[in-house]
């Protein structure tokens, strides 16, 4: 009832977008309205692209730094987020899922491991790059929707994997664009000043309907801790990402 009336109260413009399949608009993903049927809006075929983008508040940049009206050109440098105190750490928000298909195979496409998946073969997931300073192009997964009748579930999460914890002091955003309709965005903004990874979305194949639902529940602990929260089975072990 709580997608009917999101809808509902969405507008009828915003209804012609999503039936042209204009990707200009947005709908946003809250504690309120967390769910969406990508199968009710045509958008459950072609591949599914799940962006992550980020970059330092703008409180941080001003406190104690130069001002970006005098100095335009720092809006191009990787981006920075200042920890608590004078130290200054490059943040690496890493974009990651796990996966369960129907044939009970399970595992994780992420760049620790260099684990990057495949899209045309199971797990029909599959990781593009891994921006490593927050630039605007972000990180991206794609997800071969075609083969949707293989997929039982999708637990789409960002990790922390160097510097210091902070989600509290950076503007995430996740964003999936599906092959028809607006995108879908799912942001980042509950403080959690020590987690160092985030459960954001989760792709469920629900008899035959694929269901995406918010989640945004931070941890303190990495793959593993999530695995234990969603009832994944994986075994884990330290695992590292290649040098650039």
């Amino acid at each position: 009832m709580r997608t009917m009336a999101f809808w509902s109260n969405w507008g009828r413009s915003a209804w012609r977008e999503f039936e042209s399949g204009d990707a200009t608009g947005a709908v946003e993903l809250t504690k309120r309205n967390s769910t969406i049927s990508l199968t009710k809006q045509g958008a459950a075929s072609g591949n599914l692209r799940i962006n992550l983008s980020w970059q330092m508040r703008t409180s941080d940049f001003n406190s104690k730094g130069p001002s970006l009206l005098r100095h335009p050109l720092q809006m191009f440098k990787p981006q920075v987020v200042q920890a608590q105190g004078p130290a200054m750490v490059n943040v690496d928000l890493d974009l990651a899922v796990m996966y369960e298909l129907k044939s009970g195979a399970k595992g994780v496409v992420q760049p620790l491991g260099d684990f990057f998946g495949n899209l045309n073969e199971a797990p029909y997931v599959k990781l593009s790059g891994d921006d490593r300073f927050g630039s605007g192009m972000g990180e991206t997964i794609y997800i071969n929707l075609d083969h949707k009748d293989d997929i039982k579930r999708l637990l789409v999460f960002v990790y922390i994997y160097d510097g210091t914890p902070a989600f509290d002091r950076t503007h995430g955003m996740v964003t999936l664009f599906p092959s028809n309709g607006p995108r879908v965005e799912i942001a980042l903004d509950e403080r959690a000043p020590q987690a160092r990874s985030c459960a954001v979305v989760m792709l469920e194949n629900v008899k035959g309907e694929i269901v995406v639902r918010r989640e945004v529940k931070y941890v303190y602990g990495f793959q593993a801790e999530l695995d234990r929260l969603y009832g994944w089975g994986l075994q884990w072990g330290r695992g590292y990402k290649s040098k650039v």
